[in-house]
C-alpha cells in the first residue's frame, strides 16, 4: 500500500505508486491507500501482511524494496519507519 493523501503525495507518492506499479511482482498486489496518518514522514508505504511499514520513500528505492523485501523476504532496515520499527 503507498498512501495517495494531500501530504504524501506533496512529498512524491505518487511517483513512488507508480514505480512499484511498473513492475510484474508475483504474488502482490500494489494499491494506492487513504491517509495512513503518519503525515510528514512520507511518502508511506506498508507492507502487508508483514505489518512493514517504510517512511520517505524514494521512487529510485522501490526497485531495491521490491528485489529485497517482496521478493525475498528481507525487510529493508535502512528504510524501515523507526516509530514502528525502531532501531
Amino acid at each position: 500500500m503507498v498512501c495517495q493523501n494531500r501530504t504524501c503525495l506533496k512529498q512524491g507518492s505518487a511517483e513512488v505508486l507508480t514505480a512499484f506499479q511498473k513492475n510484474d511482482i508475483p504474488n502482490c498486489t500494489v494499491s494506492g491507500s487513504g491517509c495512513m496518518g503518519q503525515c510528514g514522514s512520507g511518502p508511506m508505504v506498508k507492507v502487508l501482511p508483514d505489518e512493514v511499514w517504510y517512511s520517505r520513500v524514494n521512487p529510485l528505492e522501490v526497485p531495491f524494496l521490491i528485489e529485497r523485501h517482496l521478493l525475498k523476504g528481507h525487510p529493508v532496515q535502512a528504510m524501515l519507519y523507526p516509530k514502528f520499527h525502531p532501531i
